[in-house]
């Protein structure tokens, strides 16, 4: 009798355990999340580099693929998506936050799992889940630049050909962006603290 009372205290103590653990890992993923979101929109606002098609580029992009890398394909979708186009709302373009929402967020979820099956390929593996999930972002704002065009009665297949004009600058974003994060992943993994606390990465 004692030893099977004592059998079940242990095992209830260790249910309780393994339950706090497991809301201390779901926390630890919100926080992480709201962290690169935050990194997100600040990288999409402030740091801004030249780009060769004119205007500039900025480092959301390699936020949003490190998110995706880091939290894995569902937080990385969180984060990616809500930081953008936080950023497209304070930066006076609110017209491109729903777009924007989904776009980095369906990039981040592309990213993300090709990231899981080709982990452990070095950067030829980091370059082609990068190079996916821009694919995603290049595609998504051609449509939905062509679906705002097309909203004021212009027919759709036009509007299509004229939003492809904005088809380079994206490209150049999309490969600024997968170079950077290709570049910070690799850096950030010589760190001892990330591959503690990131030993999936």
């Amino acid at each position: 009798m004692l030893a099977t009372a004592s059998a079940r205290k242990g095992a209830d103590n260790m249910e309780k355990t393994l339950e706090r653990t497991a809301s201390a890992g779901k926390t630890r993923l919100l926080v992480t999340a709201a962290l690169f979101a935050a990194l997100g929109c600040v990288s999409t606002t402030v740091i801004k580099v030249p780009s060769p098609t004119g205007g500039y580029m900025n480092l959301g992009d390699a936020a949003v693929l490190l998110g995706a890398y880091f939290l894995g394909p569902a937080y990385g979708a969180l984060a990616g998506g809500v930081g953008p186009a936080l950023a497209d709302l304070l930066g006076g373009y609110p017209v491109y936050v729903p777009g924007t929402l989904v776009i980095k967020a369906v990039t981040a979820v592309t990213a993300g799992l090709l990231y899981r099956l080709l982990r452990g390929r070095g950067a030829p593996g980091v370059i082609a889940c990068g190079a996916a999930g821009e694919a995603v972002m290049v595609l998504g704002y051609w449509l939905y630049d062509a679906l705002l065009v097309s909203s004021g009665g212009t027919a759709f297949k036009t509007a299509l050909a004229g939003a492809a004009a904005g088809i380079p600058g994206n490209l150049a974003q999309a490969g600024f962006g997968a170079a950077a994060s290709t570049l910070l992943l690799a850096a950030l993994r010589r760190s001892g603290y990330v591959r503690r606390e990131f030993p999936n990465l």
